[in-house]
């Protein structure tokens, strides 16, 4: 056996030494050809993408970037994210998300430390969250303090998406932020954690001013289960309202096990008796009492009024109708055996919605607000905003809803066939989903999106026959990501209503990500 330092055992090291050397000449050779191409593409782009003409060519210049581990990505994507294009400032946080190795991801974060443009910075706090890069963790810390609260927001969520307890503190105290956006988001992030740092910002926040706030606040205490919740969200109970009601019946349900709704006597007698030794399952004593349950688990049912379309219950006070008037509405129904006993003057899709909706506004109660908006190629809402369903605005909205048609459909097509194309209107019977949606989250045509997602809507019925064939977006995918961002801060539940032949998938998802019910009518 060698003695520590003997002759041995220093060639052995030297020898391992060697090995890694060679390893590393071996990677740096295999390495120079794939970085020279890459510096060689960087240059390129810097000489030809500003003779892009399309934002569809700009795409494809940035994502020519993908899989290059260079600073030089970094200097020429940073301009790119002052973009007014957002397809084109996607890509570059897309690519700018995307790298393996620490040197380019400095340089990014550096980036962000000098660079005062808001767009740039939110555009590399993205590329940031997304790419879970957690050397930047001191950087975003920095800039929690930031005078943007947008800039503020991302940092919160980037810092949430590395799922790090140690960043609890810095979080939680922006849960008292000025801006309800950033207290939103703080909550949020502080959820995603688990933390229990969440708890006391979050009971104080259940009576924010802002109903989006509070619904932070509330799915909050729902994932991070702690006794110390029940009594004050049995409380908020008492006074909140509408939808907001139910999600605190939710997340009661989901702190304690048991399943009493809306109820708040239930749950203020179940409280009196036992909170002294009462002790809330843990996650696995739950998720046994849930199978249990199972089968006797009765569906959520409000335990007040609610507003029933199509089947679907809400107990929401703020509410959008959304229905597609585009000429495919004018189709009969295949299933008319469905429709039969619907007492509807004939089987056209638009014929069974619109009376519908109309029975579904008689029976709204007078402290519900709501407001309809059609869409075909274009969108037109009834009122510029929510108005309460008292008697004459019934009357109206019903009138208004039972006069809709549908624009453009077949039928119109012999106009258009001997030369009445304006009569026909053809033109006018697309489907525009994406300019619906984006109406109904309040950002068309009001600039930049995040800066308005104070909505005063909560929910929205979306009724469509169609896959979306005209609009800033029509790819069912890019609908599904551009609402799912936009929809973050707005917090807006999204039931969807299918009409006709078409692939419902999208219908279902759109739901699904957004907190809602899908239905199906058939064909």
């Amino acid at each position: 056996m060698s003695r520590p330092g003997s002759h041995a055992e220093v060639g052995g090291a030297r020898a391992a030494l060697r090995a890694v050397l060679l390893l590393l000449v071996a990677w740096l050779v295999l390495a120079a050809p794939g970085r020279a191409q890459g510096e060689e593409t960087v240059r390129d782009f810097r000489k030809f993408y500003r003779e892009a003409k399309t934002t569809a060519e700009r795409v494809e210049y940035v994502l020519s970037l993908e899989k290059i581990e260079s600073t030089g990505v970094v200097d020429v994507l940073v301009p790119v994210l002052k973009s007014e294009e957002p397809d084109v400032v996607r890509a570059a946080i897309r690519v700018l998300a995307g790298f393996k190795t620490l040197e380019p991801v400095d340089a990014l974060v550096k980036t962000a430390e000098s660079d005062k443009t808001e767009s740039v910075r939110l555009g590399i706090l993205q590329a940031i969250g997304q790419g879970r890069y957690t050397s930047a963790a001191p950087a975003l810390l920095a800039m929690l303090p930031d005078k943007s609260w947008d800039v503020r927001r991302r940092a919160v969520e980037a810092l949430g998406a590395f799922k790090d307890a140690a960043h609890g503190p810095a979080i939680a105290a922006l849960c008292v932020d000025p801006e309800p956006a950033v207290r939103g988001s703080a909550l949020d992030a502080l959820a995603l954690l688990k933390s229990e740092l969440v708890i006391a910002p979050a009971i104080s926040s259940l009576a924010d001013p802002i109903w989006q706030v509070r619904a932070s606040a509330i799915g909050a205490l729902a994932k991070v289960r702690r006794q110390e919740s029940i009594e004050p969200l049995i409380n908020r109970l008492a006074v909140e309202e509408g939808r907001l009601r139910m999600d605190i019946g939710l997340a009661l349900d989901e702190i304690t096990g048991k399943t009493l709704g809306d109820r708040h006597e239930m749950w203020q007698q179940f409280w009196s008796s036992y909170k002294d030794r009462f002790k809330i399952p843990t996650d696995a004593e739950l998720a046994k009492l849930r199978q249990q349950q199972k089968e006797t688990r009765e569906k959520y049912k409000p335990s007040g009024p609610q507003t029933t379309y199509h089947g679907i219950d809400s107990p929401s006070r703020s509410i959008l109708f959304v229905i597609d008037v585009s000429g495919s509405m004018e189709n009969l129904v295949v299933e008319k055996e469905r429709f039969q006993d619907g007492g509807y003057p004939s089987m056209m899709r638009i014929d069974i919605v619109k009376v519908e909706l109309a029975r579904t506004i008689e029976r709204l109660e007078p402290y519900v607000k709501f407001n309809i908006l059609a869409f075909g190629t274009d969108v037109k809402p009834w009122k510029k905003e929510l108005v309460p369903a008292n008697v004459l605005n019934r009357t109206a909205g019903k009138d208004w809803a039972l006069k809709l048609e549908p624009l453009g459909g077949s039928s119109k097509q012999d106009l258009a066939s001997v030369g009445l194309t304006g009569a026909a209107n053809l033109e006018a019977g697309k489907t525009n989903t994406w300019g619906a949606l984006s109406w109904a989250l309040g950002i068309a045509g009001r600039g930049a999106k995040d800066k308005n997602y104070a909505v005063a809507v909560d929910t929205v019925f979306f009724l469509s026959d169609g896959r979306p064939s005209h609009g800033d977006y029509v790819d069912p995918e890019d609908i599904l990501r551009e609402f799912r961002a936009a929809n973050k801060l707005r917090k807006v539940v999204l039931h969807t209503i299918a009409i006709g032949e078409f692939q419902k998938d999208f219908m279902k998802r759109l739901a699904e990500e957004n907190g809602g019910v899908f239905v199906d009518l058939g064909r």
